[in-house]
């Protein structure tokens, strides 16, 4: 029946770690014992105070269509945010909130994008990256980049993958795999390349901004020179384990806004009214209020990362933020375990999956085909027995 379906459809791969995590459920539901690291969601609960604000938004009634780029008084709080935060000053006309980030990036691929514009992607890059710039036409260009250099690009590097067709890059700082942050020197190198590159467009994906372990978070658009070509995507979804709530917004030029709003008008409409007044509460809220997921999240990457030592094969950096490793495993490529011969990252994550019972997802996703990704968003028991049960598999499997 794909002989039916639009070659855009046939064409586009499936979210790996949506696939992967729906693997670990049908094994669950055979009776299989599965611990799951696979997906980026917080294990944390939504702040009470966001729950409050929400529950009074029923009770005010609020249940009408809301304005497809947002409520006035969200859109206000997003600029106090970027303000407070991220020293970036937007109005509304320069704020269209959507239906999580991952719409807010699809809309800016649409409006942005022409068939054959050429999207630089440093890798690894979020798994959908690639596929939301496909959709719209766009050819998706990987900037390779090794564990060695913390998964992180070189201005020569961006220059060298510049062509006449470039005309949008998306990265994520701190990044999602491998959680790499990008100092305000780093990201000043890489403008000076881009400076020289007018009609290139920056999409700085800050979705994780918050969730980070070292220097101070620094956006692009803080560049004077940069401010006006770089659209600044973020939501609440992990900083305030508002995953399920759908709600992320952009700031950035009004044009490029009113473009999205002009999209989303005729796709979504506005966002979900109630998480966009819960929203306004989590925004006015000083990041502090959050210290405690944060801390959590940094005691865990300590007790994954000593625990990966221990495994042989593994090779890992320090991520500074968000909560993810991304370990080199090509140590096990070309290897045959327990009669299985692992000939990718693909194989080696259904290995871990079926044989040690642990769900991750592999790295080919994420434009590195040399990792896997491993989530610890969860509790301190589950990681530890991942990591036991990885361990323990693998070197069963190499004796």
């Amino acid at each position: 029946m794909n002989s039916k379906l639009s070659d855009r459809v046939n064409q586009m791969a499936t979210s790996a770690t949506l696939a992967m995590a729906a693997k670990a459920r049908s094994l669950r539901e055979e009776g299989a014992s599965i611990i799951g690291l696979s997906l980026g969601e917080p294990d944390f609960t939504v702040p009470d105070f966001i729950k409050q604000a929400a529950i009074k938004a029923v009770e005010d009634d609020y249940h009408s269509y809301s304005p497809v780029d947002g409520y006035a008084d969200l859109k206000k709080a997003i600029a106090l945010k970027f303000e407070r935060d991220n020293k970036l000053h937007y109005t509304a006309d320069q704020i269209v909130v959507s239906t999580g980030a991952k719409q807010s990036l699809a809309n800016l691929a649409q409006v942005l994008l022409n068939p054959g514009d050429e999207v630089l992607l440093p890798a690894p890059y979020w798994v959908s990256y690639s596929d939301i710039a496909k959709v719209a036409g766009g050819v998706p260009v990987e900037i390779k980049t090794t564990i060695d250099s913390d998964f992180k690009i070189t201005p020569e590097d961006l220059q060298n993958a510049i062509t006449p067709k470039t005309k949008m890059m998306i990265y994520s700082s701190p990044c999602n795999p491998s959680g790499s942050v990008y100092s305000k020197e780093e990201l000043r190198g890489l403008a000076d390349v881009l400076i020289q590159h007018p009609d290139i467009i920056v999409v700085s994906d800050e979705i994780y901004e918050h969730i980070n372990f070292g220097e101070a978070h620094f956006s692009m658009a803080q560049f004077d020179d940069m401010y006006s070509r770089t659209v600044t995507v973020n939501g609440v979804s992990k900083a305030f384990s508002m995953t399920g709530w759908r709600i992320g917004y952009i700031g950035g030029p009004s044009y490029i806004a009113r473009a999205c709003n002009k999209m989303q008008g005729q796709v979504t409409s506005g966002a979900n009214c109630i998480a966009q007044i819960a929203t306004i509460k989590a925004l006015e809220t000083p990041p502090a209020a959050i210290n405690y997921m944060v801390e959590a999240f940094k005691e865990r990457r300590s007790l994954i990362l000593s625990l990966l030592a221990e495994i042989p094969g593994f090779k890992t950096n320090v991520p500074q933020g968000a909560f993810y490793v991304f370990p080199d495993i090509s140590y096990y490529i070309g290897r045959s375990l327990k009669g299985q011969h692992i000939s990718s990252a693909g194989d080696f994550a259904l290995f871990l999956l079926e044989h040690a019972g642990v769900a991750t997802v592999t790295g080919e996703a994420f434009g590195d085909p040399d990792c896997i990704r491993i989530s610890y968003a969860a509790s301190e028991d589950d990681i530890k027995k991942a990591m036991k049960s990885i361990k323990e598999t693998l070197t069963q499997a190499l004796d």
